[in-house]
């Protein structure tokens, strides 16, 4: 028999303070709103009891009626009708009474068979932050007036009959996060504003009657879904942002080639650009890549040749590579029967010809007659026909060019046949395998990690007599830490700035090599919100000629841990929400910047430095040293345990690490580890109250500066991190997206 759960006796106290506050009575003129709406949708059935008694802010949710007051406001209504029968009444009226109800932040209208235009009145409910008005009749243009709520996160409108165009002042909405405009009968260009919506993670068109290329969508680095399916959008790829996880094409009038950075997309999920006429070769990774589990590239022009050797991703359970230009044999991983994985492959030039196959003739008859426009010159001027022919010639020089690279490299390989055989084969075998998209890819992420360290100096190799200077010959003075096999010492560098020095030995048995691969992964981990690396040096033991001794040269910050400063009531909300997103930019980093990914990292509160401006510097994480223990043995610099690894959830320990520093900067006072499940419990109970008792268990420093909506949402991220499954817990972008809403909730309350 399992034995009752006993909380502590402050949670049962928590609990009778806290339901003073629950009970609101709710003004007397929005009672009669609700009442009037009743009337108005002919007496539902979830609202016969109603009348000039009722407490409305305490009725029990239904699936059809649920209403939500704060203080003596109404501030959320949903109403969910069953039936597409039109009212029998004005629409202006209705949305006239709802308008009454100026404190509401959701509304929820759906399949109440609402008609004709959506009433302009909408705009007057200047604090809504959700609107639902989905599966009903709606015709006419999207109403301006919606352009004057500032507050809207939230804007789903499919299922209605809405025509004319996307209206360009959407993009002015400036927190707007979810845009559904699904199944109606939109139809022109879409306006260049959107490019300005920095919040939007969820935007959605499918099924309208849209065209046009798709505005350039880079700067929206918080998209995560994007739908266009069934319109008439063309010719070009869209641009957008790597961190994209659902990308629906199907159905559109693209006929581009897909951009080769799309292996980059490291979150990507879903992709299905079918029937379109998109053309080039099609990227085998994109069948390998960690996240993919739902791949569609069906009737479209794709070419290339597949392998039996190349490789799939255990959780991709959807692929149809049908109807296009391919050649080759399928993969083994995608022939092989599974009833987790649907694979179609029909209509290519494949050997396998379990599904139908055309001939081999067929798909190099079509490869040649397809012709594919460059990019870059589409983008700028796709008739100029002087343009393209500049373009096409310097497409075949820079063809004839990486094809007499490949020729010399060759060529320099067995020229050497004659002298070294041996190695020569293995030259040739290995060159045989080389994934060229994969290191292409990785070719990028080296770049773009070095763009997100670009305000650190160069890393660089120092000096021993360097390092001698900048610690007075390693003085005992400057030593800060050591253990069995290192130390730690602080230095001053000839131009002032200072650095921490770590000296480890290294059994001179391990080779260059081994040293090489593991210099280049240090000198990755460079970014704002870490203790960069910012060299290294190698020296050998007089004293011991079987060891040789590394020192890995680092950013130095003397101002003090997050603790210090929560402790010392140093920081403000809007400062702690800051701290947060510096923490959860340097995870995120660890986790996706980088190839292979760096965690865990056993993160704590101490592990958090903050510089002179307040700048985040995460000083522990898993970084990959030679030790004399064992190599590539992790060292704290701090570092631990593994790098780069890729079990299932171990990223998510990262996860918990980052919600019990937020548990401090909430509380505002240390938190111990068997503490973590009862602050998780009282931030839960904390949730379901008002804004007085919310604040209660805050920090007394900063209870009183901070928006309840902000700390709402530092509450809700701080609970989903502790979840006890890790397959529960959010993901780091989903973290840092939500840190940066309570930012700018925060912000925009103060303003307001």
């Amino acid at each position: 028999m399992a034995k009752p759960v006993h909380y502590p006796c402050y949670l049962h106290l928590l609990f009778l303070i806290l339901s003073f506050h629950r009970s609101s009575q709710l003004q007397p003129f929005q009672s009669q709103s609700l009442l009037r709406i009743q009337q108005l949708l002919n007496y539902p059935s979830f609202s016969t009891s109603f009348d000039n008694t009722t407490d409305f802010c305490n009725i029990e949710p239904t699936p059809s009626l649920t209403l939500l007051c704060y203080e003596d406001n109404i501030t959320q209504l949903h109403i969910v009708g069953n039936t597409g029968v039109p009212p029998n009444f004005s629409t202006d009226y209705f949305f006239a009474t709802v308008a009454s109800l100026s404190s509401l932040k959701v509304l929820s209208l759906v399949s109440l068979g609402f008609s004709g235009p959506l009433p302009e009145s909408i705009g007057q409910l200047s604090s809504l932050e959700i609107l639902n008005a989905s599966s009903n009749y709606f015709s006419g243009s999207i109403p301006a007036s919606l352009s004057s709520l500032k507050s809207l996160q939230t804007l789903i409108l499919d299922h209605n009959k809405f025509s004319g165009e996307v209206p360009g002042w959407v993009g002015f909405l400036p927190v707007l996060a979810v845009l559904s405009l699904k199944n109606n009968s939109l139809s022109g260009y879409l306006p260049n504003s959107l490019t300005r919506l920095e919040s939007l993670r969820i935007f959605s068109l499918s099924k309208n009657h849209l065209s046009g290329q798709v505005p350039d969508l880079h700067n929206l680095t918080n998209l995560q879904v994007l739908e266009l399916e069934d319109n008439h959008f063309g010719p070009d790829f869209p641009g957008l942002h790597n961190k994209v996880v659902t990308l629906v094409l199907r159905n559109n009038s693209f006929h581009s080639g897909i951009p080769a950075d799309l292996v980059t997309y490291h979150q990507l999920q879903k992709l299905d650009l079918s029937f379109n006429g998109f053309v080039g070769p099609f990227l085998p990774s994109l069948l390998s890549s960690p996240p993919m589990n739902y791949l569609d590239i069906s009737h479209n022009k794709f070419t290339g040749m597949l392998f039996e050797n190349m490789s799939c991703h255990a959780e991709l359970a959807y692929v149809d590579l049908s109807s296009n230009l391919l050649t080759g044999e399928l993969p083994t991983c995608l022939n092989l029967s599974s009833e987790s994985r649907t694979v179609l492959y029909a209509r290519n030039c494949l050997s396998n010809k379990e599904q139908e196959q055309h001939p081999f003739n067929f798909c190099h008859n079509e490869a040649l007659a397809v012709k594919i426009l460059p990019r870059d010159d589409v983008k700028h001027q796709r008739h100029d026909k002087e343009v393209l022919a500049s373009s096409t010639m310097g497409g075949v020089v820079g063809g004839i060019a990486i094809v007499g690279l490949v020729f010399l490299f060759v060529k320099r390989v067995y020229s050497k046949d004659d002298v070294k055989k041996p190695q020569t084969r293995i030259l040739v075998k290995n060159l045989s395998s080389v994934n060229t998209v994969k290191l292409l890819s990785d070719a990028r992420h080296i770049s773009q990690t070095m763009k997100l360290g670009a305000s650190l100096p160069n890393y660089r190799t120092f000096s021993l007599e360097e390092l001698k200077e900048a610690t007075n010959n390693f003085d005992a003075s400057n030593l800060l830490s050591e253990d069995s096999s290192s130390q730690m010492y602080k230095g001053k560098l000839n131009d002032g700035s200072l650095v921490a020095i770590r000296s480890s030995k290294v059994r001179k048995k391990i080779s260059q090599r081994t040293f090489t691969h593991h210099i280049e992964l240090i000198s990755k981990l460079r970014h704002n919100h870490l203790i960069s690396a910012l060299g290294h040096c190698f020296d050998c033991c007089q004293d011991d000629s079987s060891t040789s001794r590394i020192f890995n040269i680092f950013e130095f910050v003397p101002n003090g841990t997050l603790r210090d400063y929560i402790s010392e009531n140093k920081l403000k909300w809007p400062q702690r929400i800051g701290v947060a997103i510096g923490v959860a930019r340097g995870i995120q980093f660890l986790h996706t910047g980088i190839v292979p990914g760096v965690f865990p990292n056993n993160l704590k509160i101490t592990d958090v430095l903050l510089d002179h401006d307040l700048l985040v510097k995460l000083c522990s994480y898993n970084l990959p040293l030679l030790t004399e223990g064992s190599v590539g043995a992790a060292v704290s610099s701090g570092t631990k345990q593994k790098f780069g690894t890729r079990d299932r959830h171990e990223d998510k320990e990262d996860i918990y690490d980052l919600g019990v520093i937020l548990v401090e900067i909430i509380f505002g006072r240390p938190v111990v580890k068997n503490e973590v499940i009862v602050s998780k419990d009282l931030l839960k109970v904390s949730m379901t109250v008002d804004d007085v008792a919310r604040r209660n268990i805050v920090d007394p420093a900063i209870n009183k500066e901070c928006s309840d909506e902000s700390l709402k949402i530092m509450m809700e991220i701080c609970i989903r991190c502790l979840s006890k499954e890790p397959s529960d817990r959010p993901s780091v972008d989903d973290v840092l997206w939500n840190l940066q809403f309570a930012a700018q909730v925060r912000e925009s309350s103060r303003t307001s």
